[in-house]
């Protein structure tokens, strides 16, 4: 497993992350596939003998019960080897009013509960999981700042936020004198690049590593579906949504978005020659291709099962995609170039400046 530092802090993370959203099942929805606790502890024991120390969870996920999971192999481990990341923001209780969004009180009622859930006394990595429209954004940056400062986290990070969010977050932690904000959390993919145009080069110009989640798009670009193949609803969360596509979502789509779209397996042939060229799996190329973007801190991925998640991590290190293969992905996968970003993009070809840390994705 290869490290690198978590954006601009000190802090060495396994650029492979463990996401454990699929750990435990959600009380308000069942969902197939979910890894009950003998399945998640084979995954994080076997995650951690790769050499992994990266795991994201969130309070609602499962309505805690991922975090229960984490927790309970966590206090089976040394804790100081493993950062534990975190989210805050969504409801976890319907009855509770105030029980959701970025307030100072459900922030740190919420910090408490999953400290709890955790079995340990300190987050390494508190995410903002989503912005708040309701709660002004310079109480919710004063109470992560304060929980850094009494020691219950360590750092703080955003996640699912556009530019001009991303942008001032960064602003107003700068003018009110708060600690920086080292990560943003944002879905990620050969199908989803939208963040390229906003988000991303916030990120590049204020040192904040990128923490990319859904990096196989729900498991559209594992390799594993064919064209007119009949989707098992019990197997795979794609089949799970194609009895019911009114379950699909932005970042689980429903297959027959994909199933007749020529570009789509246009980008799937690139992949797999690609594959083949290195003796790897499609999954592995979408995994590769995420890592190698520019500010990427680790790359997010969710495992069922242990095989999954060993050729998960097979892309982590040891090998990597040629200039040529990158280009040659970019340019199968679908990205709009939209106005003004295309004519920026364009105008300033020649005017790269090392001097001059306003970097432009290519």
């Amino acid at each position: 497993m290869d490290y690198k530092f978590l954006g601009a802090s000190g802090v060495r993370v396994s650029n492979i992350c463990l996401g454990t959203m699929t750990f435990g099942q959600n009380t308000f929805a069942a969902i197939p596939t979910q890894a009950d606790e003998d399945i998640a502890f084979q995954i994080m024991d076997r995650y951690a003998q790769l050499g992994g120390n990266f795991l994201d969870t969130a309070n609602v996920y499962g309505q805690g019960a991922s975090e229960k999971i984490v927790g309970k192999w966590l206090s089976g481990q040394v804790r100081k080897r493993f950062v534990l990341a975190t989210k805050v923001r969504m409801q976890m209780d319907k009855t509770n009013e105030n029980g959701i969004g970025l307030s100072r009180r459900h922030i740190v009622e919420s910090c408490e509960e999953s400290l709890e859930r955790l079995q340990t006394h300190y987050i390494d990595l508190y995410q903002s999981h989503i912005w708040d429209n309701a709660t002004p954004i310079e109480e919710t940056l004063r109470t992560f700042d304060d929980l850094i400062r009494c020691g219950k986290i360590r750092y703080y990070g955003a996640s699912n936020v556009c530019g001009w969010q991303m942008q001032k977050i960064v602003d107003r932690i700068d003018s009110m004198g708060l600690n920086k904000c080292v990560s943003l959390q944002q879905q990620y993919s050969l199908l989803c690049r939208q963040s390229e145009f906003e988000e991303f080069m916030v990120c590049e110009n204020e040192g904040i590593g990128i923490l990319p989640w859904s990096p196989l798009k729900g498991g559209v670009l594992s390799g594993k579906f064919k064209r007119d193949e009949n989707l098992d609803p019990t197997s795979s969360r794609i089949g799970f949504i194609s009895t019911d596509e009114g379950k699909a979502m932005q970042s689980a789509p429903a297959w027959s978005k994909y199933r007749d779209n020529d570009g789509f397996w246009n980008l799937m042939d690139a992949m797999k020659t690609v594959a083949d060229n290195h003796g790897k799996t499609v999954a592995q190329v979408a995994l590769r291709w995420v890592l190698q973007k520019p500010q990427v801190s680790s790359v997010i991925i969710g495992a069922t099962s242990v095989r999954q998640l060993e050729d998960n991590c097979g892309a982590s290190t040891g090998w990597s995609l040629t200039q040529e293969e990158m280009k040659k992905l970019d340019e199968s996968s679908p990205r709009v170039n939209l106005y003004p970003y295309e004519m920026i993009w364009r105008m300033n070809g020649a005017r790269y400046n090392d001097f001059n840390r306003s970097i432009l994705f290519n």
